[in-house]
C-alpha cells in the first residue's frame, strides 16, 4: 500500500538532558503520524467516534532503535500499511533523518467499539478509502 510521510522537527521538550529524544518519544511521534496519515484520508478521530462508533487502538508493536535523534533535528516519518485484516491494521514505520534509519517499527492496530473496545470490522468506508490508495 501507499505510504504517507510525515515531517517533524524535534523539540527541546522532546530530548533529555544530553539533548537525545527519550525513547518514548519515538512512540508518540509514529502515533501521530498514524493519525495525520487518516487525517489525509479524510477520517478524523474525533469523527470516527462520534459518527461511526469505533476507534483505533494499538494492540501490539515491535522496536528497534538504530541511532539516537537529538535536538532541533528535521525527522521523516514514514508509515505503511503491510497487512490490512478485517479489523487489524499492520503497519510498518520508520524514522529517519535524511537518508539514515533512527527507528523501526511494526504496530499493530486494531478497529474496535468505541464503547466496548472490543475488535469490530473497519467500517466499510474507511476499508475503501485505504484500498483507493493503494498503488495500481
Amino acid at each position: 500500500m501507499m505510504q504517507f510521510v510525515w515531517a517533524i522537527r524535534v523539540y527541546y521538550e522532546d530530548t533529555d538532558g544530553g539533548g537525545v529524544v527519550y525513547h518514548a518519544n519515538y512512540l508518540k511521534f509514529m502515533e501521530r503520524a498514524r493519525t495525520e496519515w487518516l487525517r489525509s484520508l479524510g477520517f478524523e478521530q474525533t469523527e470516527l467516534r462520534t459518527k461511526l462508533g469505533v476507534m483505533f487502538v494499538v494492540r501490539g508493536l515491535k522496536l528497534q532503535y538504530r541511532q539516537p535523534a537529538c535536538f532541533n533535528d528535521r525527522l521523516a516519518v514514514t508509515s505503511k500499511i503491510i497487512r490490512l485484516g478485517r479489523s487489524l491494521l499492520e503497519f510498518e514505520q520508520t524514522i529517519k533523518r535524511g537518508n539514515e534509519i533512527l527507528t523501526q517499527a511494526t504496530v499493530e492496530v486494531v478497529c474496535v467499539d468505541a464503547d466496548q473496545f472490543k475488535p469490530v470490522s473497519i467500517p466499510a468506508l474507511i476499508r475503501n478509502t485505504m484500498k483507493m490508495m493503494e498503488p495500481q
